[in-house]
């Protein structure tokens, strides 16, 4: 991850730490934007939800980079996506790189981190 990088993810940890009053992990985050893309607001999620909800999130951040496309919601309004190229072998670092990459990108689009 280069310093750019470095330096606006810790932008993003400091920003979700000052809204939430905690630090939050990647895990965290991945659940906060899935909530938030969910569009419902926080509430009760069984572990197979917020299973689905932090699904929701790696879609939605991965499509950035092509690898999904937003299908649409269901009939319980929870949207879906589907893949349209595989994604890499990646070590788990390397993963932990592209997603906390996706994730900047993510707040800098929604215009949470400027």
């Amino acid at each position: 991850m280069n310093d750019i990088v470095q330096e606006e993810w810790a932008r993003v940890e400091k920003m979700v730490e000052e809204k939430f009053g905690e630090d939050i992990d990647v895990r965290g985050i991945l659940f906060l934007i899935g909530v938030q893309e969910l569009g419902k607001g926080y509430r009760k999620f069984t572990k197979d939800q917020k299973l689905e909800v932090i699904h929701i999130a790696i879609c939605k951040l991965l499509s950035q980079y092509n690898y999904y496309e937003y299908m649409g919601v269901d009939e319980d309004g929870w949207p879906h996506y589907k893949e349209t190229k595989k994604l890499p072998s990646l070590k788990p670092g390397e993963q932990l790189k592209v997603m906390k990459s996706a994730i900047v990108e993510y707040f800098k689009e929604s215009g949470d981190l400027v």
